[in-house]
């Protein structure tokens, strides 16, 4: 079914259907699986194979690249289709869409060429840029490339390095020789890493969100890249990534509270019903979880529209004009996050109100949607984009919009 026949609302474009259509069956798929693999902690390597195989991981490139030409628009509402089958997923793929985000916007002809083909060729990118310290929070990473016999070496340990077990490739926040921020790719089974899968989180745990080393693992200077080079909307598009996951979990959690309202034979005596499929206060539960998903989708695809315009602003050669697109793309990005994130945790909440006791068993797994709400939405913590929305409207004052995390410096 189309998206329009589903309620969702058109797809962005009028070639969106067009994109989504061979990759429905492999989402259907991977929501059939989606609670066997969050009880048994089952890491979804065949599920992300079969993305790869059928070109999920380059839908952004050009056709003539091997990719679908997916607007933003249109690549956020796949992911929102991808969650709603496994969050997970998701997660364990921004990483490489962020890879290849950048890569659409160098203007270095062979690095493009070269990831293209890498990417085009159905090859992903997993993500080690986080590290424990201060340095970090400073722009100075504690992982580092040197040269030793005559050979460039990346030495380090990263943390929080999503989706990398499931990747050929790992792109790896550095420092070099001279103190500079780079990041380097490395194979992801190249000699000397080590990913291990070490996330103990309540939520998103398939992930593999774990720590991953790197001793004297051997570089080329073609995969290395000068930090300041990257795209520079790069902050605002991995947190729409996290806030197409949550609209994604909200339809998620849409179609599993309506599976059990209309499977459920229990009732009270108190109930306006004989069956919960017929009681309408219930029904009002249902209706309310729904809408927030709704919500949140369109809110998601409105902020995506202003990446589209930074994206777009990059190659009109108006360097003013594009610094102020990406800086309403992080605004947008901003007020989108705030909102979006209480619609789906206070649905994941929801859920149980229409339903009994019995909705707690773990076998159920409507627990894992809280879950995993709650552990997208403590990413970039809202406390800070609400002040610095109210300091833009307030003061004018623009957003940062690119930033580290890390020990406050002694």
């Amino acid at each position: 079914m189309t998206q329009i026949e589903n309620a969702w609302g058109a797809g962005p474009g009028e070639d969106y259907e067009t994109i989504a259509a061979p990759f429905r069956p492999i989402f259907t798929r991977i929501a059939e699986n989606a609670i066997a693999r969050d009880l048994g902690r089952d890491l979804p390597h065949e599920a992300i194979r079969d993305l790869k195989e059928a070109g999920f991981g380059a839908v952004r490139l050009p056709v003539e690249a091997g990719g679908k030409g997916a607007s933003l628009p249109q690549f956020f509402n796949l992911l929102i289709e991808l969650s709603a089958a496994d969050s997970n997923i998701t997660q364990a793929l921004r990483g490489h869409f962020g890879f290849t985000e950048d890569i659409l916007n160098t203007r270095d002809a062979a690095r493009r060429a070269l990831w293209l083909g890498r990417i085009g060729g159905g090859e992903i990118t997993g993500n080690a840029w986080s590290e424990i310290g201060a340095g970090a929070a400073l722009d100075r990473f504690a992982t580092h490339v040197a040269e030793k016999d005559g050979r460039l070496v990346l030495n380090g340990a990263k943390y929080y390095t999503t989706g990398s077990l499931f990747a050929d490739w790992i792109d790896v926040g550095a420092s070099n020789a001279e103190g500079e921020g780079i990041s380097v790719a490395v194979r992801r089974h190249a000699e000397g890493v080590d990913v291990v899968d070490d996330w103990d989180g309540f939520g998103q745990v398939l992930t593999a969100s774990g720590t991953t080393t790197f001793r004297d693992v051997v570089v080329t200077p073609e995969d290395i890249v000068v930090d300041e080079a990257r795209f520079r909307y790069s902050a605002a598009f991995y947190q729409l990534v996290h806030l197409a996951t949550l609209a994604g979990i909200g339809r998620a959690i849409t179609a599993d509270v309506a599976k059990a309202v209309a499977e459920r034979r229990r009732t009270y005596t108190h109930a306006a019903a004989a069956r919960s499929s017929e009681d309408p206060q219930v029904l009002q539960v249902v209706g309310r979880i729904r809408a927030a998903a709704y919500a949140a989708s369109a809110i998601t695809l409105q902020a995506a529209a202003s990446l589209q315009r930074a994206f777009d602003a990059h190659f009109a050669d108006d360097e003013a004009a594009e610094e102020k697109a990406n800086a309403i793309a992080e605004l947008e990005a901003a007020q989108a996050q705030t909102v979006v994130s209480d619609l789906i945790l206070e649905a994941s909440t929801l859920l149980f109100d229409a339903l009994g006791a019995s909705a707690t068993k773990k076998p159920a797994g409507l627990d894992r949607h809280w879950r995993n709400a709650r552990t997208l939405a403590s990413h970039n913590p809202r406390i800070y984009k609400h002040r610095i929305i109210g300091d833009f409207a307030v003061n004018g004052t623009p957003p940062p919009y690119q930033w580290r995390i890390g020990a406050a410096p002694g």
